[in-house]
């Protein structure tokens, strides 16, 4: 029996196989330390953090910050903002987006390519903040979760992206047969169309998700009750303003030091804003690649 002879690879590709290697290397490190970092620094002593003795893993273990941030009334009111805002505001992005998304792909429609137009249009002018901020006063929204909730109700890339995937993915013929069988544009939808657009879908829940869960510039414009603060909104009073609230800092200062609390509490409120989507991710990220390549296609 005759062997087969193996076919030895390149020395060209070996060389580029190992310096791709090690480019990705060094891309994840730069990555997960700062992470890994942050997660670390948060873990430790307050002391060691301010000395600066903190690199890789935790010194002098301690949960002091996590503490005071679950016992504080301001983060977790934001933190339950935050989720609040996200959960409304992607099911009335994702509500939108099939809205638009699904007739524009069918070819049937009257005025498609105009509409189309239109769409786009609007993706490159818009009437501005002071306009949307009129809007929004007249529709008497200011100081209302549904300010947050609704303002920028969709995004017209992500509509596009959705609208290819449909045109790519589904073909006629499913369509030409389901109204033989007495369907409507509206079951179709529903129970057609939805269910062969899992993966689409699961990239527009994370795209709007991520984009709520990060947003503080809506509700820093359209509300000014602190009871309606998301939690990014308190990071930023925190991290960029260099705010926290009196009552956990002078708490905080009989056990480890004003300063030093400060700085605990920097890194842990980073690790509880960011916990959520990272959870999210894994279970969409079975289709998110088949979601963003098949969706890429535009046409």
């Amino acid at each position: 029996m005759k062997h087969r002879k193996k076919i030895q690879e390149p020395t060209a590709d070996k060389v580029f196989n190992v310096c791709n290697m090690i480019f990705l290397f060094l891309s994840f490190v730069l990555v997960a330390y700062p992470l890994l970092y942050i997660v670390s620094a948060s873990l430790s002593d307050s002391s060691a953090v301010i000395r600066g003795e903190v690199w890789l893993f935790p010194v002098g273990f301690e949960l002091k910050a996590y503490k005071a941030i679950f016992t504080n009334k301001m983060i977790m009111t934001g933190y339950l903002n935050s989720i609040l805002y996200t959960v409304l505001g992607t099911c009335f992005n994702l509500f939108l987006t099939t809205l638009a998304a699904y007739p524009l792909s069918r070819k049937k429609l009257y005025g498609r390519p105009v509409l189309t137009w239109v769409f786009m249009f609007t993706m490159f002018f818009s009437g501005g903040l002071i306009p949307q901020y009129i809007l929004m006063n007249d529709l008497h929204l200011m100081n209302t979760i549904w300010a947050i909730v609704i303002s920028g109700g969709i995004s017209i890339y992500n509509m596009i992206v959705m609208r290819s995937f449909l045109q790519s993915s589904i073909p006629e013929d499913l369509y030409e047969a389901a109204y033989l069988d007495g369907c409507g544009d509206i079951r179709i939808l529903f129970d057609i169309v939805l269910p062969l657009s899992k993966p689409i879908l699961a990239v527009m829940l994370l795209y709007y998700a991520v984009w709520h869960w990060n947003d503080f510039f809506t509700a820093l414009i359209y509300t000014s009750d602190p009871k309606l603060s998301p939690l990014q909104l308190v990071l930023r009073e925190l991290l960029v303003l260099n705010k926290i609230e009196g009552q956990l800092t002078e708490s905080a200062a009989t056990i480890a030091g004003r300063m030093g609390m400060y700085e605990l509490l920097r890194y842990a409120i980073i690790v509880v804003a960011s916990v959520p989507v990272l959870v999210i991710y894994p279970f969409v990220q079975k289709h998110f690649v088949k979601g963003v390549m098949i969706g890429s296609i535009k046409g």
